[in-house]
Formats: structure tokens, sequence, C-alpha cells
């Protein structure tokens, strides 16, 4: 058994993963404001308490942690959405877990999770991206997960989609997770609709379920959506271009969103391609691991064998 531990912006999950990539027993938490203000012991508290835990019902031989940002050498070198830079976890950890730590951008985990397990199997051509408090991604060609040597790399995230746009964790402009991740979608659509942070991502999705032309929100939330498709779509075009994937997975909190965001894109995304000669639409499917993709893919063995860790 493995534990493997998923580390966002406004989360944490901690699962214990067997050897065929199944979750057996599951934890997580939403962190709060106050978890935030110091948010390396927060993470570090809650990882050391739940693994200790799993330890005494498991027999575990590794730890594998999925964080966001730049990774190298087990340190997180800056991880924009949680506000840390040369965050050495794996040895702040190491001192109270006495199991080999080991420690992956998440988007990458994801994405490896879902090409051996998931919507990617069997594709030789994929994109996986995370959409959630930022936007990851992973690219595989001939099914080989590319890397891009001393740092991650494909950080599509932080492709500029908006001259001049607006200003992003990372300090540029502009960027695609500024404008087409979860987390600028909900705060976006609270913003439009007068709502505080208090409202979660479960009640606006009901909003937009529930949406029709007799709500007297309905133009903003139609607008709201709208936007955010057209945003979304901009980036993943461009990416295809780039890459012509056979097909795209989409992971993080948009698979919540799947029935009222996916049909939408797919349409607004297969119009843009029948504008370019000889191509043909590309599949574009939500993740079948979930949210779970991230502690999968940290643990996975196919790392050893199929892919450059």
């Amino acid at each position: 058994m493995k534990i493997g531990i998923d580390i966002g912006g406004s989360h944490i999950a901690i699962g214990v993963v067997n050897s065929n990539g199944i979750i057996v027993e599951k934890i997580e938490k939403r962190l709060t404001q106050k978890e935030k203000t110091n948010i390396q012991k927060s993470i570090e508290e809650y990882i050391i308490k739940n693994v200790t835990e799993f330890i005494k019902k498991y027999k575990i031989e590794l730890v594998g942690i999925a964080a966001p940002g730049t990774i190298k050498d087990g340190v997180i070198l800056w991880g924009g959405n949680l506000n840390v830079t040369n965050y050495d976890i794996v040895e702040k950890l190491q001192n109270k877990i006495k199991l080999p730590i080991i420690i992956r951008n998440d988007a990458k985990c994801a994405a490896v999770a879902e090409k051996n397990y998931g919507c990617l199997k069997g594709y030789n051509r994929s994109l996986f991206l995370t959409l959630g408090t930022g936007i990851g991604g992973a690219a595989f060609l001939d099914g080989k997960l590319l890397e891009a040597g001393t740092r991650s790399g494909y950080e599509f995230g932080h492709m500029i989609i908006e001259k001049n746009g607006i200003e992003c964790v990372c300090g540029r402009k502009g960027c695609f997770e500024r404008y087409a991740s979860m987390k600028s979608f909900k705060n976006k659509l609270r913003n439009a609709l007068g709502l505080d942070e208090t409202t979660r991502g479960e009640e606006l999705l009901k909003m937009i379920r529930d949406n029709n032309e007799e709500n007297k929100n309905y133009e903003i939330i139609e607008n709201s959506v709208s936007e955010y498709i057209e945003d979304l779509s901009i980036g993943i075009s461009n990416l295809i271009n780039i890459f012509e994937p056979e097909v795209i997975g989409i992971g993080g909190s948009f698979v919540h969103f799947e029935d009222v965001f996916l049909g939408r894109l797919r349409d607004k995304i297969n119009k843009e391609n029948e504008k370019i000669i000889g191509r043909e639409n590309v599949l574009i499917k939500t993740a079948v691991l979930g949210n779970d993709a991230g502690i999968i893919g940290a643990v996975c063995d196919k790392w050893k064998t199929n892919y450059k860790i």
C-alpha cells in the first residue's frame, strides 16, 4: 500500500492506494482562510496527523505528494496558488514520517493517473488540463509524458491569452488561468450576482442548472457562462494547434460542472476545428478519476517504467 496526497490551493486530500491504483480509504478537507494565513504549518500538521493514523492501519511503503507549482529535488521552488517559495516540504515531513516521500507536480500526477487508468488510456497523443484554483497541464506524445528538463514545464495555465490582461500570481498579465480556472469563473459569477465568497460552488452550479428566461438573473448567468466557455476555448484551441492531440482530458473541479459546461465547450472547439483543413474533431473528456487523480498519480507505479521521474 502507498499513501497519495493531493495538495491544492484550497484543499488537501490523503488516500491509501493499492497496487491497482484504487483508493481504499480517503480523507480530505478544505483549507479555511485562517489556515491559509500559515499554510505551511496547516498542511504539515494535517498530513502528519492523518498519515500517522493510516500507517497504524495499513502496511505503507511509500508516501507520494502531488503539489502545484514548480518542483525540483523535493522542493516546491514556486507555488503561486499556495503562496510559497523554496518550500522543502519533504524534509519537514520526513522528520515525523519515517517512510520514503516523493513529490511531483499535481497536474502531471493527475495526468499520469488518467493516462493509465482513466480518460486518456489507449491514446498516443493526448493533453490533460486540471481546472481548479489555477490551471495545470501535461502532454503525452507516443504515449510518453513530455517533460522539459530541470523545470516541470508545460505550464499551460501561464500561457497568455489576453494582452495586458488581469495580473496573475506569476507576475505577468493575461494568463490563461486568470480567465479559465474554475476559481476565476466562480469569483466572476459571484461578483456579477453580488454574492460573497461564502456562496459555495454547489450553490452556483444549482443556479446555472436552474437558470431560465424567467429568472431575473438569467442574462447575468448566461453571459458569465458564455464568457467562460469563450475564454476556455481560446486556450484549448491554442493547445490543439500546438500538439494536435487525439483527446483532451479535463480534471479538477471542472468535473462537477460537466453537465453545464462540457457540451458547450465541445461545440465551441469543434466549430473552431472546422476552420482548419484536414483536422478531425478532438475528443474532449472529463477525468474518470475526478479529483482522486492527483492522489493516485502521486504513487502510480507507471512513473517507474513509462515516465522519466
